[in-house]
C-alpha cells in the first residue's frame, strides 16, 4: 500500500512537471513567434520607430515572472520588454496592435514597442530609467503594507548607468522589497560586455550589502527556481536582491543592426 502511494505520488509529480513544461514551452514559443512577427511587420513598414526583440532570452521572462504574484506584484522593464509583457499577461493582440500603432493596442497605439503598460507592468526605453522608479515603488508598497514586491529587469549594458548604483544604495538603506534582475545577453547594443565593464557583473550589488546570485539562463526551470528563492527572500526579509541571468541574444540589437562577428552569428 505504501509503495503504491509513493508510486502514485511520483506519478502525480511527473504529470505536474510535464504540464508545467508544456505551459512554459507554450509561453516561450509564443514570445518567439510574436517577436518574429513583429520583425516581419517592421520589414513591411508597419511598425514605427524600432523593434528590440528578446529572441533567445525567453526563459528569463517566463521563469522569473512565473515566480512572482502577478495579481499584486509590480514589474518594471526596459526597451526589450515584449517577452516580459507576454509572460505577464499573454495579450498577443494587444501587444501587436500597440507596436503597430493601432488604437486597439494596450496603450492606444501611442506607447509603441518600448512604452507599454498593463495592470502592474510598466516599461520605458531609457536605459536605467525605470530602476529608481522600481525602488520607489517597492518603498511605497512597503509603507502601504500590501505585501507586494517590485521586480525590475535591466540589461548588462545598463550596469554602466550611475543611477543604477544610486538605486542600489537607496534600496539597501531603506530595505526596499525589490528584485533586480539582470539579463546579461552578452552585448550592450554592439559592444561585448567584457569590453564595457571592468570587474565581475555578478558582484555589482554586493558592495551595497545586497544579496546576489548568478545562474545560466538556458533552462527555464533553473531560472524559475532561482527566481522563487529570490522572491521569497525579498518578500520575507523585506530587502533587495540581485539576480544575474547569463543568457544570449540570438537576434540583432534592434531590427537589422547586427554588428556581431559573422562566425558568431553562424554558430
Amino acid at each position: 500500500m505504501i509503495s503504491q502511494a509513493n508510486e502514485a505520488q511520483r506519478s502525480g509529480k511527473d504529470i505536474g512537471e510535464r504540464e508545467e513544461a508544456a505551459r512554459y514551452y507554450r509561453q516561450m514559443l509564443t514570445i518567439r513567434r510574436v517577436e518574429e512577427t513583429l520583425l516581419a511587420l517592421f520589414s513591411q513598414g508597419k511598425v514605427r520607430g524600432t523593434v528590440h526583440t528578446s529572441i533567445g532570452q525567453e526563459a528569463c521572462a517566463v521563469g522569473v515572472i512565473d515566480a512572482i504574484d502577478v495579481d499584486k506584484d509590480i514589474i518594471f522593464s526596459n526597451h526589450r520588454a515584449h517577452g516580459h509583457f507576454l509572460a505577464y499577461c499573454d495579450d498577443v493582440e494587444g501587444l501587436i496592435a500597440e507596436v503597430t500603432g493601432h488604437p486597439a493596442g494596450v496603450c492606444g497605439g501611442i506607447g509603441g514597442t518600448q512604452h507599454l503598460h498593463k495592470r502592474n507592468l510598466y516599461t520605458n526605453g531609457i536605459q536605467g530609467g525605470m530602476v529608481p522608479n522600481a525602488v520607489g515603488s517597492a518603498v511605497a508598497e512597503k509603507h502601504k503594507g500590501t505585501g507586494a514586491i517590485t521586480l525590475v529587469f535591466i540589461g548588462d549594458g545598463t550596469l554602466g548607468q550611475g543611477v543604477v548604483y544610486e538605486s542600489f544604495n537607496i534600496a539597501a538603506l531603506w530595505s526596499a522589497p525589490v528584485l533586480f534582475v539582470v539579463e546579461n545577453n552578452q552585448y550592450a547594443q554592439s559592444t561585448p560586455y567584457t569590453l564595457e565593464h571592468a570587474g565581475r557583473l555578478t558582484e555589482r550589488a554586493s558592495p551595497f550589502g545586497i544579496r546576489s546570485h548568478a545562474i545560466r539562463a538556458d533552462d527555464v526551470f533553473s531560472v524559475r527556481d532561482a527566481a522563487r528563492e529570490a522572491v521569497a527572500y525579498v518578500r520575507e526579509q523585506c530587502a533587495p536582491y540581485f539576480l544575474h541571468l547569463e543568457t544570449y541574444r540570438l537576434a540583432a540589437h534592434s531590427k537589422g543592426d547586427d554588428l556581431r562577428p559573422q562566425e558568431e552569428i553562424d554558430a
